[in-house]
């Protein structure tokens, strides 16, 4: 009942995720980021603590498969799960158990992974890879660009409701986390949030780190 796709750029060293779904709220269970430790995608029959124990051994030191090895490890339920991460120097792994729902597939890039359940089409992970891999810009950009091709080759067999963008750069904090919660187009609303906050992020980033120098609020009901 999801795709999704981790990735980092190898450029500024930002790790994120995208993921789509038909179930409510997806971005909020299954997207997990971490600045100078990676990301981590926990779906299927999510457990939403797998993402943040994840990134938790990342931070410890793990590559990415070492923690996805690690965390699973003798852990009850493990066969219900897939899990995707990417560690800080861009390594991947993938864990997918053997009771994930309807037809489920996997995939790897240079810096990023892709997975799916209850897909439409086997080949909706590496459509995903692909687009990721030959867009260029912000590491934001190439994953909304994944989003869109993994919805384009098929999506989930049902209709998507919800979906998700977030990644993490230096900060304690995300400096993109864009959520359509439940829609009828959720992935072309997540564009179109997308075009809105990208030329913002910037003075986000400066009010926060010193309000005294950013640019004032031009529009009105911005926080």
């Amino acid at each position: 009942m999801t795709f999704s796709l981790v990735g980092r750029c190898a450029r500024s060293g930002q790790v994120g995720v995208a993921v789509a779904s038909s179930s409510p709220a997806v971005a909020a269970r299954c997207a997990h980021v971490r600045a100078g430790v990676g990301a981590a995608a926990s779906q299927n029959v999510t457990d939403p603590e797998l993402g943040p124990l994840a990134l938790d051994l990342m931070a410890a030191g793990r590559t990415a498969e070492a923690a996805l090895a690690e965390l699973l490890e003798g852990r009850a339920h493990a066969a219900h799960r897939q899990l995707l991460a990417v560690d800080r120097k861009g390594g991947v792994a993938l864990r997918t158990g053997a009771r994930a729902l309807g037809l489920w597939a996997e995939a790897r890039g240079d810096g990023c992974a892709a997975a799916g359940n209850l897909l439409a089409d086997p080949g909706v992970p590496a459509a995903m890879i692909a687009a990721f891999e030959a867009s260029e810009g912000a590491l934001a950009e190439r994953l909304m660009a994944a989003l869109e091709a993994g919805l384009e080759a098929g999506g989930e067999a049902g209709p998507v409701r919800s979906a998700g963008l977030t990644v993490a750069d230096r900060l304690s904090w995300p400096i993109v986390d864009l959520r359509i919660d439940w829609a009828d187009a959720p992935v072309a609303m997540l564009r179109a949030a997308w075009e809105v906050y990208r030329p913002q992020i910037a003075d986000y980033v400066r009010r926060a780190l010193d309000p005294e120098a950013a640019p004032p609020y031009g529009v009105p009901g911005e926080t």
